[in-house]
């Protein structure tokens, strides 16, 4: 297995965050982000969640406020796109995609699966690779009823303080999903173990993402450049 370094730590690294829903930047790569963050202190955050209205908005914007707190610049953009219902309005979601695209050209994009069987998720994962074209692009999952998870490719090793963290913030910034039965810690821990076993990680947990297109540059310190 060989390991990637988007950049030397400390170094500068902007990275664009892509939701459809409120929480699903947090469960998807939420340890990724703080471990980022610990160890890129000039790292820049854009963050866009698609679908969030009333509380749910709130608590999205509370969220990231959170798990961006050691951000050097941050950036939140929070739509209303009605839940469940993009694939209908995948134009106008699409004007939005455009609209990013000739604000930013990130290092690094984290978004959802393109194999996820929500429409929503699928949707936006389709429409980063539309606009983003030449960029580096890690795809999150999310664990749901429909049992959609992969065979994931890329792997970030995290300590367990970080997992601790993750899940305090989920319970904590999204009360309004604390009666679902699969938004729990056991949840969310499992998961982070069971990808940390698939990659021989040292402290036992790792967050996972499909990335479908990369070229490395084999130099001292290997680098990821985007295809």
């Amino acid at each position: 297995m060989m390991d990637i370094k988007l950049s030397p730590p400390g170094g500068s690294l902007s990275v664009l965050c892509l939701g459809a829903h409120s929480d699903d930047i947090e469960i998807g790569c939420g340890g990724t982000i703080l471990k980022i963050l610990k160890s890129h202190t000039n790292a820049e955050f854009f963050w866009v969640v698609f679908g969030a209205k009333g509380n749910r908005k709130k608590e999205a914007e509370a969220s990231a406020k959170a798990f961006l707190a050691g951000a050097a610049k941050r950036t939140v953009v929070i739509h209303d796109f009605r839940d469940g219902f993009f694939p209908f309005v995948g134009d106008t979601i699409k004007d939005s995609f455009e609209s990013l695209k000739r604000d930013i050209s990130p290092d690094l994009i984290l978004t959802h699966y393109r194999s996820d069987l929500h429409q929503d998720h699928r949707l936006i994962s389709d429409l980063t690779w539309n606009t983003f074209r030449d960029h580096l692009i890690w795809e999150y999952e999310i664990p749901k009823y429909d049992g959609d998870l992969g065979t994931p490719n890329v792997y970030v090793h995290l300590d367990p303080a970080v997992c601790r963290t993750k899940v305090r913030y989920l319970r904590k910034y999204f009360p309004s999903q604390a009666d679902n039965q699969w938004f729990t810690e056991a949840t969310f821990m499992a998961l982070s173990r069971i990808r940390g076993i698939e990659s021989n990680a040292p402290r036992g947990q790792a967050e996972a993402f499909y990335c479908r297109k990369m070229v490395a540059a084999a130099t001292d310190n290997l680098r990821s450049k985007p295809a």
